[in-house]
């Protein structure tokens, strides 16, 4: 492989990765506020935050249309699968008051909870592809470029 073309897969690489982490930091604050609260305010700050790289890109129309549809469907598997919390908690308190714990049954609520995360992770990883997929080289490294400096680390 030539340096131009490791460089290039770092580069998506890197965005990729940034990506996932913006998306898994807001599943996080999601999943913890109140119903709706905290939600929208993420889906405000991803959503402006996504609009500024994509404007430094200069994407078409058609691009943004097809960006905002991933990112919609991200947002749609965040809604669908946030946890009732106060439902979450009250089952395992109910396990623990038992006569006797059953990690069985304690580990299928562990397991219920990691297929919730499982799932909104498959559905920032499609969005991830359809949104490079959407994205020309160039404008991929813009995007790349934007989510270095303005990411979870880079905050400015």
């Amino acid at each position: 492989m030539t340096t131009r073309t490791i460089q290039r897969v770092t580069t998506v690489f890197l965005m990729a990765a940034a990506i996932v982490v913006v998306g898994l930091v807001s599943v996080r604050a999601h999943a913890q506020g109140p119903a709706g609260m905290h939600a929208g305010m993420m889906k405000r700050m991803i959503s402006a935050a996504l609009d500024e790289a994509l404007d430094q890109a200069a994407v078409t129309a058609e691009q943004r249309t097809a960006i905002y549809a991933s990112r919609d469907r991200v947002f749609a598997a965040m809604e669908a699968q946030r946890p009732d919390r106060g439902a979450q908690r009250e089952q395992v308190l109910a396990l623990f008051e038992g006569d006797r714990l059953d990690a069985t049954q304690l580990q299928a609520v562990h397991a219920q909870m990691a297929q919730r995360r499982q799932a909104i992770g498959d559905a920032i990883t499609q969005a991830i592809v359809e949104i490079h997929d959407t994205l020309t080289p160039a404008q991929r490294q813009i995007v790349a470029s934007y989510a270095r400096t303005h990411g979870p680390r880079g905050m400015r």
